[in-house]
């Protein structure tokens, strides 16, 4: 029999999951790229961690029930999406494909879920917007020059933004070794890095050609003169990050923001109770996808503290280390109200495009569902705490069963 291997060629469309079309993606992508995309800080233990956690919890399917037609819609602040997904936000996304944050919102659009705009985007919220027709929301750093997040958040307002999500986990960067290998001691590639980048052709032409390195548009504005190479704009970036980020810089956040207000980067139950006095809509468990603090707890982990704290109170998102749709069900049945997801549609964007983006999402779709089909639930709402059981509970259990028999 031959050996089994997952497909890895250069056809989007082949990919029958998330993990396939990251092959196709890496096929695609310089290795710099995709180490930017994929790696985590410093021996990625939050990175595996994040995956290990759905190995945790078991289905508890519920038989005999008639689950012949479904509904996989949910309502996020009195509107509906068709999928409990939103595209996450995610930097630089334009080394992956020429206008790939055009390509994200489009996908999202397709299928009618919200999409996420990073302040660190290579093209302007206003044409993401215009060119996707997409719900946006915009994912906002707070900065130190408050003049200058007082003018995105006003652009976002006037663009029609849904909601503000405001990063909160990134304020020190994290230590990303796997990414800085590929450059020297000044943030230049390194010789083998740029032999690998002449090996790709096709991306050259795609994303170099037409007009260079991507810059940071959504920014650029606020840039100042001299600050021209794109690792010169992150390092300003960095810089201009808010050190001081605390609760009072997010209630004045509330005050100046008429819309939904998110706070994205929680794992403790506290912080949620903080965000939700000072009047935030809602927020994501996040680790940041194991890209900050190596050794946080996994965001699945975090989860069910944090949803008996505030379920009532708050719309909690969840995000970090979601590839399947039972991973996506399984957040659901510990009581998250949506999934965002990152990693999955980079992978799709690069592999194809605004079309491997919406395969992605299809794929993710179409996983939703037939779990859905297979817990003996017609829609998410049904979902709850018994179709689903830990490891450590089923321990128990089974500890208690011996002791009473012995």
């Amino acid at each position: 029999m031959p050996k089994r291997r997952l497909y890895a060629g250069r056809d989007f469309r082949r990919a029958r999951n998330i993990e396939e079309l990251r092959l196709v993606a890496r096929r695609w992508l310089p290795h710099f790229v995709f180490e930017y995309i994929d790696s985590g800080s410093e021996d990625e233990v939050t990175l595996r961690g994040n995956r290990d956690a759905f190995d945790s919890w078991s289905f508890v399917p519920q038989t005999l029930r008639d689950a012949s037609s479904r509904d996989a819609s949910v309502q996020w602040f009195g509107r509906r999406a068709a999928l409990p997904l939103i595209i996450a936000p995610t930097g630089y996304n334009g080394m992956q494909r020429r206008g790939a944050d055009v390509a994200l919102a489009c996908a999202a659009a397709q299928a009618d879920i919200p999409f996420t705009l990073s302040t660190v985007s290579n093209q302007t919220l206003e044409e993401v917007v215009s060119a996707s027709g997409a719900r946006t929301w915009l994912q906002l750093y707070m900065l130190r020059e408050r003049a200058v997040t007082q003018a995105l958040v006003d652009r976002a307002h006037h663009a029609g933004c849904e909601a503000l999500v405001l990063t909160v986990d990134a304020v020190h960067f994290g230590n990303r070794e796997w990414d800085r290998r590929c450059y020297r001691q000044d943030m230049r590639l390194d010789w083998r890095n740029k032999l690998n980048v002449a090996s790709h052709p096709r991306w050259v032409w795609d994303v170099l050609v037409p007009n260079g390195v991507p810059r940071f548009a959504n920014i650029a504005p606020y840039l100042p003169r001299g600050v021209g190479r794109v690792m010169n704009n992150a390092q300003y970036i960095a810089r201009q990050m808010e050190m001081q980020l605390d609760w009072n810089a997010v209630q004045w956040l509330r005050d100046v923001w008429p819309g939904k207000l998110i706070v994205k980067g929680i794992v403790s139950a506290s912080d949620c109770l903080s965000a939700q006095r000072i009047g935030v809509d809602g927020i994501v468990v996040s680790n940041h996808g194991g890209r900050q603090l190596d050794g946080t707890l996994a965001s699945l982990h975090a989860l069910p503290e944090i949803v008996h704290a505030c379920a009532d109170k708050l719309t909690i998102f969840v995000d970090s280390g979601f590839r399947r749709g039972t991973d996506i069900v399984k957040a659901l049945c510990l009581g998250a109200h949506g999934v965002m997801i990152g990693r999955p549609t980079l992978y799709g964007v690069a592999a194809g495009g605004a079309e491997g983006a919406a395969h992605a999402l299809s794929i993710l779709s179409a996983e939703i569902d037939r779990t859905l089909a297979q817990l003996g639930c017609t829609s998410l709402g049904q979902l709850s705490r018994r179709h689903i059981v830990s490891v450590h509970e089923l321990h128990d259990k089974r500890a208690c069963l011996e002791l009473s028999h012995g």
